[in-house]
């Protein structure tokens, strides 16, 4: 992309302009902001997007054994934040003339080179430039720029006449303060797409609620689980002392404990004389064999009192809860020492790694549906589009076959992979079903097209600083695209983040150019 400014007269006549417009004089502060950028004088102006980096340059008339200083601005192309560091060379060549190099080592401020140069042969020369970043060297080849033999010729030249594009400005230094973006409008494939909402849930066999089988104690085993906690199948999270009925509860169990153990030392003692008055022959056998036989019964109930009266108070026992499948704890319902009903609910375990997309299609788009073969979705909260592959990241599990009276829908299921565990459960979607088909449409994101009271509307650059409005005619939305049928050539790039801060630059800036 390549533009070139009228020259003094043009310029000047501009600022006259604005000044019998009633231009706001300028503070203290926006010179210094100006002197920061460091335009070039009136001159040439070049956008330049290499494989990395974009470059907007910007430099005068350039004439023989005379200084000239050019403005070169590099972007990163990810994530369009300026160029901090590097060495610059800028290169004339070409025209029978030997090649000149001339080189800075450092920007001058974040994202601004200025070389100066003093070229000496006169002529066509081919102009490139080459950024060594320490990791990169990036070329940007800008084609011929003349050098001309003295400012008289250079002045003429200029007062030829190359009109500039209209549009709206936005300097670099505003793109880098903010998120910002441009995409190159492409010729592709959109896929016909039938709208619905959804919801994300889990897979019926990647969830489980743990209940209490048993009115009782809530004890932990080792660290109370906790949301968000990883486990494994056949992990015991927790331990559940089970209420033992009537009216037990510690200190009634403690106390039978302790009945037991009084009632046991006495049958031991009844036992023991019951043994010295048989060697004395004072009493029958059968005394003896009662006396043992009461011993074991009391036995008995002694350890079976000391195992209950343990077993609430934790000590030990209890039945082991443990994870029936693999996944993270996505909710905890009880705490350690409640105590809880029969069936009441203690821990949700979910397996995120793996989910289900449930879109729920209107009857009316049911012709247009067929066989999905895939799915895209947005949520709330993220930037960016979801797709569902299948036989890649994901698969069609059902398409509904009843109609739900209520809201006359009926659903689909996705399963696709959540690697990350972003996607939590119960997050509402926008979803697109593809349908198979489609159409050779210009695509461009989504994001790029902006509602302006009803009007469908992008910004397309026509320079490194200058943006134009175009209205534009819509077709489908292709996961994070959308067909463009009028407005947007292939080829030209539209803003794709930041468009509403360079609508709000209108107001202020005046008219915002023509709408195509």
């Amino acid at each position: 992309m390549k533009t070139k400014n009228q020259r003094f007269a043009a310029t000047l006549a501009l600022a006259l302009l604005l000044a019998g417009c009633g231009e706001k004089p300028q503070s203290a502060d926006e010179h210094a902001d100006q002197d920061a950028h460091g335009h070039a004088e009136a001159g040439e102006k070049i956008t330049h997007f290499g494989d990395k980096t974009e470059l907007f340059l910007e430099f005068p008339p350039l004439v023989a054994g005379q200084p000239s200083t050019f403005v070169a601005h590099f972007t990163w192309l990810t994530g369009f934040k300026p160029v901090t560091q590097g060495k610059l060379s800028l290169l004339l060549s070409g025209g029978g003339a030997p090649d000149e190099r001339f080189t800075v080592d450092a920007p001058a401020v974040p994202g601004i080179f200025k070389p100066e140069i003093s070229p000496q042969a006169t002529g066509e020369r081919e102009l490139t430039l080459i950024l060594d970043s320490g990791q990169d060297r990036l070329t940007h080849k800008l084609g011929p720029v003349t050098v001309f033999p003295d400012a008289q010729a250079a002045a003429a030249h200029g007062h030829e006449g190359h009109e500039e594009a209209e549009g709206i400005p936005f300097s670099k230094e505003q793109q880098w303060k903010i998120d910002f973006a441009v995409t190159e409008a492409v010729r592709g494939r959109v896929r016909s797409a039938v709208a619905a909402t959804g919801s994300i849930r889990a897979r019926p066999d990647g969830e489980a609620q743990l209940a209490a089988p048993a009115a009782g104690v809530l004890r932990a085993s080792g660290a109370f689980p906790r949301i968000g906690q990883a486990v494994k199948k056949g992990q015991v999270l927790a331990v559940l002392s089970p209420r033992l009925g009537g009216e037990s509860d510690q200190a009634t169990l403690d106390a039978a404990a302790g009945k037991a153990r009084i009632a046991l030392e006495q049958a031991r003692r009844e036992r023991e004389r019951m043994e010295d008055l048989f060697k004395a022959e004072a009493v029958p056998e059968r005394r003896l064999i009662e006396a043992r036989a009461s011993e074991r019964i009391l036995q008995g109930e002694a350890k079976a009192a000391e195992a209950r009266a343990k077993q609430l108070g934790g000590d030990g026992g209890g039945i082991s809860l443990r994870a029936p499948i693999d996944g993270v704890i996505a909710d905890v319902a009880a705490g350690a020492g409640a105590f809880v009903a029969e069936g009441a609910p203690l821990l949700h375990i979910a397996d995120t790694g793996h989910l289900w997309l449930e879109a729920r299609v209107p009857e009316s788009e049911l012709g247009r549906l067929g066989t999905p073969s895939g799915a895209a979705f947005v949520v709330e909260g993220f930037d960016r589009t979801f797709e569902i592959e299948p036989g890649k990241n994901g698969k069609l599990v059902a398409v509904g076959t009843v109609i739900d009276t209520a809201t006359r829908t009926v659903p689909v299921i996705f399963e696709f992979a959540n690697p990350d565990s972003a996607l939590r459960l119960g997050l509402t979607a926008k979803v697109q079903i593809f349908a198979g088909g489609g159409q050779e449409a210009v695509l461009v994101p989504a994001s790029a097209v902006q509602d302006e009271s009803g009007t469908q509307v992008v910004y397309v650059q026509t320079g490194g600083e200058s943006f134009e409005r175009r209205i534009v005619q819509t077709g489908p939305r292709d996961g994070g695209c959308i067909a463009i049928a009028a407005g947007v050539e292939p080829g030209q790039r539209v803003v794709s983040k930041g468009a509403y801060l360079i609508r709000l630059s209108t107001s202020k800036a005046g008219p915002s150019g023509h709408a195509h």
